[in-house]
């Protein structure tokens, strides 16, 4: 069994790519962090504690599902806290799933602000809808500067697994099916897993 933990910053396509790798593996759930956090904003919780009780939230359904053993798990969110990270790979390790850590990359800022601009009308109430427009309520005023430098710090420093061998990297301008193809090739040539996990 397989926990796949997505990583990148807003905007790069962690959620299209994960409803896809859903799709691709047979008995594969994603779990998608930005529902969890708007589902605490929905309910009257300020920012920082949708933020924290989502992740709270998050790694308990992760653990309940690994606990049952039947299901590959996505974690879609991203993954920009050592915390995080090392969650995922606890859990991984805990319930003797094989761990991998998907980074999808985009390096052009102005494309990562198009595609948040484009998402405006059906974004959740946690997610971005520009570089420079975060989500309403989260008490951030950074200027447009500074919202360039975070999600330039972002791009370049992602917060990623020491081993090298976990890591699979994707170029998420290229199409979405390419994107899901590009994953289940290094998935196999990592740890086999898609010889022991069924595709459709």
């Amino acid at each position: 069994m397989l926990l796949i933990q997505l990583s990148g910053p807003p905007g790069v396509g962690k959620s299209t790519l994960a409803r896809n790798l859903s799709q691709a593996l047979k008995s594969t759930i994603s779990v998608n962090h930005d529902i969890l956090k708007s589902f605490f904003l929905k309910n009257s919780s300020p920012f920082t504690d949708a933020s924290k009780l989502a992740y709270s939230l998050q790694f308990t359904l992760i653990e309940d599902i690994l606990k049952q053993g039947s299901l590959n798990v996505i974690i879609d969110s991203t993954c920009n806290y050592s915390e995080t990270l090392e969650s995922g790979m606890g859990l991984a390790l805990k319930y003797g799933y094989k761990y991998l850590y998907v980074e999808c990359r985009v390096t052009d800022i102005d494309t990562l602000d198009r595609r948040l601009r484009e998402r405006a009308g059906v974004a959740l109430r946690s997610q971005r809808t520009g570089v420079n427009r975060p989500p309403e309520g989260c008490g951030i005023g950074n200027t447009e500067a500074e919202n360039r430098e975070l999600f330039k710090r972002w791009i370049e420093n992602p917060c990623r697994p020491s081993d090298r061998g976990l890591i699979i990297v994707v170029d998420t301008t290229r199409p979405p099916e390419e994107c899901v193809e590009c994953v289940l090739r290094q998935v196999d040539e990592l740890v086999g897993a898609t010889k022991e996990v069924e595709t459709e």
